[in-house]
């Protein structure tokens, strides 16, 4: 199948019509339609659950469709498998790609299909110049000598997109790119699309953040509930029009703070130090408070909140829990202390993706729930049942895979198996990373009536209007120290962008 039949832009290169598809008794792409043009880059905005994983799945070739059209330069097309995706020319580069960290960036992006000489062995002098060549097309300085393990998660995102130009991909699908990524990566990477566009490559673009939607992209389809609503041209829409579209009503507040009674000191840290990651940390959360802990990525956030929780050790200060020291380096006493973390990663850190939703709710309380020894699948569900109710967790069964859920459900499943626990304090890292905006509104009011009534809250969040909308105090991270604290009242986007980007003798 080629995609070279019309070179003229604006020509549609993929179409998919009234596309359904089926697992059983979940419905989960109703009526799904997308148009892609040459020289484009098209936004594909829902909410989690909304069907945009499962139609990106039909054009990879990981699902088949049960019925609609699927169109590929105007010609209709099945495919069995990734490769037949890939050899009609689609690429998909995932929010976290899958390398081989022990070879080189050459040797990734040519693996599988290596060119030889005409002894028949490997070229490896052509596979580097081939990939040199690409880098410095796309502007960007990699060394394609460089062994893969222990590069950020933007530079692999452009060897997988290196990967799509030596195969000479005419559809690229960028599947929550920048999720993980800092404010300069992402900024490259907007570049790197742009060229990509401009060489009459047709690109989808799948986000939850509206600003990089509007920034990069040319068309936005926005899908609901498994079905396609409508596409606009990006000048001729607005937030408020996308977000309306996308939940079927008005989400008139995303940051529903509710007033809350501040109380009495529930956990200090103190001189926390680990070399090399972060040292002399030092603040107070109260009872009924929210904080916020904000910076750049790679700032320290996230290790100190697994220190705090005992994840990860640290070499000098102390965790007291009202007013008794914490040991380190033990989660176990942490939880039952009253501390609970939801972490960043919920996919690798917070859920058995194999297991049912009741049983990941209920990982942390089963001692709590075993009789003599063993757990009847009745008291888990049970159990289970009362979080998945409150957070209204969307589920067929209550012993449904949790892989299976969209990723703001399988968010409320960790929130769930944490706040089980009945916890005093709860750390949650990056709560509505890669949610949908209903669903963001929903986790923050369950954090705001947790606050108050009475939970102490540690909120650490990359998105800066988050960390404005919800928190009673923000508190800023650069390099591995604290560089500043804000009253709500005094937090503003600025000055904590100061704190977390100035060098150390312009905070001071």
């Amino acid at each position: 199948m080629s995609l070279d039949a019309d070179q003229s832009p604006g020509a549609t290169v993929l179409e998919l019509k009234r596309v359904v598809k089926s697992f059983g008794a979940v419905v989960a792409l109703r009526s799904g339609s997308l148009t892609l043009e040459r020289g484009s880059i098209h936004a594909l905005i829902g909410e989690n659950g909304a069907g945009k994983s499962t139609l990106v799945k039909i054009i990879a070739g990981l699902y088949h469709r049960d019925s609609g059209e699927f169109l590929l330069g105007g010609e209709s097309v099945d495919f069995a498998s990734t490769a037949q995706s890939k050899a009609a020319g689609i690429a998909v580069i995932y929010q976290e790609p899958t390398l081989f960290p022990d070879l080189s960036v050459t040797e990734n992006i040519f693996m599988g299909r290596q060119p030889t000489n005409r002894f028949g062995r490997i070229d490896r002098k052509a596979m580097r110049t081939e990939a040199a060549e690409i880098f410095q097309r796309l502007g960007v300085g990699l060394d394609p000598d460089r062994i893969t393990e222990g590069l950020s998660i933007a530079d692999q995102q452009i060897i997988e997109i290196a990967k799509a130009i030596s195969l000479d991909a005419r559809v690229l699908i960028m599947d929550e790119p920048t999720a993980a990524l800092s404010g300069v990566e992402v900024e490259r990477l907007f570049a790197v699309a742009r060229s990509l566009r401009d060489e009459g490559r047709a690109l989808l673009f799948i986000s939850h953040r509206f600003d990089e939607v509007f920034d990069l992209c040319d068309t936005v389809t926005v899908m609901r509930d498994g079905s396609y609503i409508d596409t606009t041209p990006i000048a001729e829409t607005t937030v408020d029009d996308l977000v309306r579209q996308m939940v079927g009503r008005d989400v008139t507040e995303l940051f529903p703070k509710l007033p809350a009674e501040i109380g009495d000191v529930v956990l200090e840290v103190e001189g926390l130090t680990r070399r090399g990651v972060f040292r002399d940390v030092s603040f107070q959360l109260r009872a009924g408070e929210i904080v916020g802990l904000a910076g750049l990525v790679g700032a320290g956030r996230s290790e100190v909140a697994r220190a705090i929780f005992g994840v990860d050790s640290y070499e000098s200060g102390r965790v007291t829990l009202h007013g008794t020291a914490l040991p380190k380096g033990n989660p176990s006493k942490a939880t039952a202390r009253g501390i609970a973390l939801v972490p960043e990663d919920r996919r690798k850190q917070g859920l058995v993706l194999d297991d049912g939703v009741s049983r990941n709710i209920t990982l942390a309380i089963r001692k709590k729930l075993a009789k003599w020894g063993l757990i009847w699948t009745g008291l888990e569900n049970e159990a289970g049942k009362v979080w998945a109710s409150r957070l209204e967790v969307k589920t067929a069964a209550l012993d449904a895979e949790t892989g299976t859920l969209s990723g703001g459900n399988q968010q409320k499943v960790v929130i769930g198996k944490w706040l089980a626990t009945e916890p005093t304090v709860l750390i949650v890292d990056e709560p509505t990373r890669g949610i949908d905006v209903g669903t963001k509104s929903e986790v923050h009011r369950l954090l705001s009536e947790l606050a108050q009534q009475g939970l102490a809250i540690l909120m650490i969040s990359s998105e800066l209007p988050e960390v404005l909308g919800m928190a009673d105090r923000v508190l800023v991270m650069r390099e591995g120290r604290l560089t500043g604290e804000f009253p709500r009242a005094e937090a503003t986007p600025e000055a904590i962008m100061f704190a977390a980007t100035a060098d150390a003798e312009a905070a001071a």
